[in-house]
């Protein structure tokens, strides 16, 4: 017979041994330290009395939960109901209110994609949502709840603007630059559980924007969500071997920064993009269509998931597996400009 390991769990990472021992839905709440939405919607709304929060039964794993504590009153928890939900969130954006609409990303952007599209963007309403646990993160609960299309299904909706902060600082900061952007906004966010990248806000932060890591001159990598910092990692592996890897994070996947391709294209011999979503509708997309446009020969490697959905496991597991790790994108980089 075995016993449970009873050490207390200690801090926000992604480490194999945290990953494979975090899977206490309840018990580990207080581990999501970068989704800080409740916190700063709390703020926000002080200062503003149009602001409402809503949720579909998952205030406590996607963090707003606190905003209802706080203001009771403008937080209305829909049950399992997200294609409702997001329609009163349209009719509350139509008679001024600013809804801020929390759930995980595979119900928000595949189940409700037809409301987002038609009572949403259609009518340029300013509705935010919160789309929490995307790409991978879920591990064990499997591709009912992974959300690797998620970018792709929505990208195309007219109107709608798609930022992936990758951090408690970055989350904050896009929070707080966007509370007055006329039009709906997706904000692509993890579990919670990242490794922290930013200990200052971003320079000169803005939608269509992206901020560049650290320079290099051999290859640039665009990355998002948690392979941000899987690049850095796979920067400072291949820096030891003399390849100069250039990491931009894209946290603007819609609009795209265009002048940071173009200029990674001219700089840089060879493009690659790394992302926890297909690789087809994604980010590496995106890029490739700024590439086609641009006409460059500098060639793109796609590093994300192949066309396929997920095995299960711990997300740790997962992004090794599917070569989405520190090493596993160095290995990919090394390959390709041997």
């Amino acid at each position: 017979m075995t016993t449970a390991d009873t050490r207390p769990l200690l801090e926000s990472t992604v480490t194999a041994e945290f990953d494979e021992r975090s899977w206490d839905m309840v018990g580990s709440l207080a581990l999501s330290k970068q989704l800080v939405s409740g916190e700063v919607l709390i703020e926000l709304a002080r200062r503003r009395d149009d602001i409402v929060v809503l949720t579909a039964d998952l205030g406590r794993p996607t963090r707003v939960i606190d905003f209802g504590r706080a203001f009771p009153e403008r937080y209305y928890n829909f049950g399992i109901s997200e294609r409702n939900m997001v329609g009163a969130a349209a009719g509350m954006a139509s008679a001024g209110m600013l809804p801020y609409v929390s759930g995980y990303a595979c119900f928000l952007a595949l189940l409700a994609a037809d409301q987002i599209r038609l009572d949403v963007c259609y009518t340029k309403l300013p509705v935010r949502f919160l789309s929490t646990h995307s790409g991978l993160t879920m591990g064990f609960y499997g591709s009912s709840h992974h959300a690797t299309e998620d970018i792709g299904a929505i990208r195309s909706f007219a109107n709608l603007t798609i930022l992936a902060p990758i951090d408690a600082v970055a989350l904050r900061q896009a929070l707080v630059a966007t509370v007055d952007h006329p039009g709906p906004i997706y904000f692509r966010l993890g579990r919670g559980r990242e490794t922290p990248v930013y200990d200052a806000p971003i320079p000169e932060y803005r939608i269509g924007g992206s901020h560049r890591l650290r320079d290099g001159t051999d290859a640039t990598v665009f990355a998002t969500g948690i392979c941000v910092d899987f690049a850095l990692q796979a920067a400072r592996l291949l820096e030891a071997e003399g390849i100069a890897l250039r990491v931009v994070d894209a946290y603007s996947l819609k609009p795209l920064d265009a002048d940071a391709v173009r200029g990674a294209c001219l700089e840089t011999r060879h493009v690659f993009t790394a992302e926890e979503h297909n690789v087809i509708g994604g980010l590496g997309s995106a890029v490739a269509e700024v590439m086609a446009e641009v006409g460059t020969a500098t060639r793109l490697t796609r590093i994300g998931m192949q066309d396929a959905f997920s095995i299960l496991g711990p997300p740790t597991h997962l992004y090794k597996n599917y070569g989405l790790d520190g090493e596993g994108i160095a290995k990919t980089i090394r390959t390709a400009l041997a």
